[in-house]
């Protein structure tokens, strides 16, 4: 290897390594300042001057609600990613193998609804929702989270649906397989990546959506974790718990970060592969 080379490599890395910091440097405050001590929850240095987890006790204490929020936020991610995923993958697997007049201004309009502003569809949902007593139910998260889940799981399917040649389904109706055989037997298989990663991105946005969670419920039994949060009282009305929401910050990211680890194979084949193997 030639010395520009080597600088090359060397200038590569570097830039990686400070990529990385640069996403992790919040984290890693949090979890810092999740260990302090109450009264050291202004301190500055990198590292806690003595460790505790009186933040992560007062998190769990019942007048918080927090184990609750996290089953709350469980429910609606999971029906969430579970409907998304239902449609999407039939709503993109005939946006990719059927021609039709305006197909690409659908799907134009369809990643475009995702890109309003959660705020702007708030106040007319929270209206329709309060007038058919809708508000503190699941539903009231769910199918406005659907909104934005949906359009972006129809896009990332049938980009991979487009991947996978024509001839899959016609070699399975050779074989005396109907379309929507083909479809069940050997599509969605050979489509698994793919859908295993819209699930991950689907849940992770549901998981993480704070806006209409907080307009649509009023409840302490019905807020998700990310709302809860929010709520979190100090000692005093004028104290801010930071240590316990840096705590409950934790919690709530470190089943995600677990999940991405845990899954990375099956999430960088779903991005990059093929369907031919």
């Amino acid at each position: 290897m030639t010395a520009s080379a080597k600088w090359r490599a060397r200038l590569l890395y570097a830039g990686v390594a400070a990529v990385v910091a640069y996403c992790l440097a919040p984290f890693y405050w949090m979890v810092v300042s999740s260990l302090r001590r109450s009264s050291d929850v202004f301190d500055t240095s990198l590292l806690p001057s003595a460790v505790s987890f009186e933040n992560y006790r007062a998190v769990f204490e019942p007048s918080q609600g927090f184990t609750r929020a996290l089953g709350n936020s469980l429910i609606v991610s999971g029906i969430t990613t579970a409907l998304a995923l239902l449609l999407a993958t039939f709503t993109a697997y005939a946006m990719a193998r059927l021609e039709f007049r305006f197909k690409r201004l659908v799907l134009t309009l369809m990643i475009a609804t995702s890109m309003f502003p959660v705020v702007s569809i708030v106040v007319p949902l929270l209206k329709l929702f309060t007038d058919i007593g809708w508000i503190n139910t699941y539903q009231a998260m769910i199918v406005p989270s659907m909104s934005f889940a949906l359009p972006l799981a129809v896009w990332n399917l049938t980009t991979f649906f487009r991947q996978m040649p024509d001839e899959l389904e016609q070699a399975a109706m050779i074989d005396g397989c109907t379309r929507g055989q083909a479809f069940r037997k050997i599509i969605v298989p050979l489509a698994a990546p793919g859908i295993f990663t819209t699930a991950i991105i689907t849940f992770i946005a549901a998981w993480n959506e704070f806006l209409i969670a907080l307009s649509m419920t009023n409840k302490q039994g019905m807020q998700t974790a990310p709302v809860a949060i929010s709520k979190f009282s100090g000692a005093t009305q004028f104290e801010t718990p930071f240590g316990s929401q840096m705590a409950a910050g934790v919690l709530v990211t470190v089943p995600l970060v677990v999940m991405v680890l845990v899954f990375q194979r099956r999430i960088v084949a779903g991005l990059t592969a093929g369907a031919a193997k």
